[in-house]
């Protein structure tokens, strides 16, 4: 799992997914809802991020808001989307089912790690709501996922940068172990030279005045419904801070 620094960015709009490829992202994570926390986004976005990107994308699978305990029927919407994801040409999915006990749900995890294969599989931060995470490492690593999604458990990657650390020590060789809850620019060098992860994942959201046009007078003014966008500039700055972090 060794290599350079892989940033992936988490995006809800075409926009968006535009900004990673022009902003040197290596993947996108697409979903809709961040305002959820994520949630499975439209086929017609999953199509249009695969054509326009230009870099691989991979789809949230994920049915409902809350919890990530999931029945029968909410499971099976999952298994239909990664199909249909799949015929659209994405390059793979993230992914996080628990038991009531908040343990990983292994088999339910691998069913969709097989169903997925060849494509890539990434086990969400739902890693991050288990007992323990030095065994649900393991669990998840069972499971045949390629990599983890993790804060280390806590609120942000910057208060749980020791705990990465320890998990990318004990992940080795067997899965990779993205940093990702509350990274910017700001504290990606911290991040990056304290968990000594390679893969980081954020969203890099600013909001932007709205526009409206004043059909009055046929001019542009400033709305008061700011919209949420992605500068490509933003990306490239949070690539050079975590290039430019030491690893030891």
């Amino acid at each position: 799992m060794s290599g350079s620094i892989v940033f992936e960015l988490c995006a809800e709009n075409l926009q968006a997914c535009l900004a990673a490829g022009q902003g040197g992202a290596a993947r996108i994570e697409l979903c809709s809802a961040l305002i959820e926390d994520g949630l499975t986004p439209s086929h017609a976005l999953i199509d249009a991020a695969v054509k326009c990107s230009g870099i691989p994308v991979h789809v949230l699978l994920r049915p409902r808001g809350g919890d990530f305990v999931y029945n029968d029927d909410e499971f099976r919407l999952m298994r239909d989307d990664l199909l249909h994801a799949r015929s659209l040409g994405v390059s793979g999915f993230a992914v996080g089912i628990l038991r009531t006990d908040s343990t990983v749900d292994i088999e339910r995890t691998q069913e969709l790690v097989e169903l997925a294969a060849p494509l890539e599989v990434t086990f969400h931060r739902a890693f991050d709501l288990t007992p323990s995470l030095e065994q649900s490492l393991e669990d998840v690593i069972a499971t045949g996922c390629n990599r983890i999604l993790t804060s280390g458990g806590e609120r942000d990657v910057v208060v749980g940068a020791g705990t990465l650390a320890m998990l990318v020590s004990r992940a080795a060789d067997r899965v990779s172990i993205a940093a990702g809850g509350g990274l910017t620019i700001e504290n990606a060098a911290f991040v990056a030279s304290n968990s000594k992860a390679k893969h980081f994942h954020g969203s890099l959201r600013r909001m932007r005045p709205g526009l409206q046009r004043n059909e009055r007078h046929g001019i542009l003014a400033s709305s008061e419904q700011p919209h949420i966008v992605v500068d490509p500039a933003d990306i490239r700055a949070i690539l050079r801070q975590l290039g430019d972090a030491p690893h030891q």
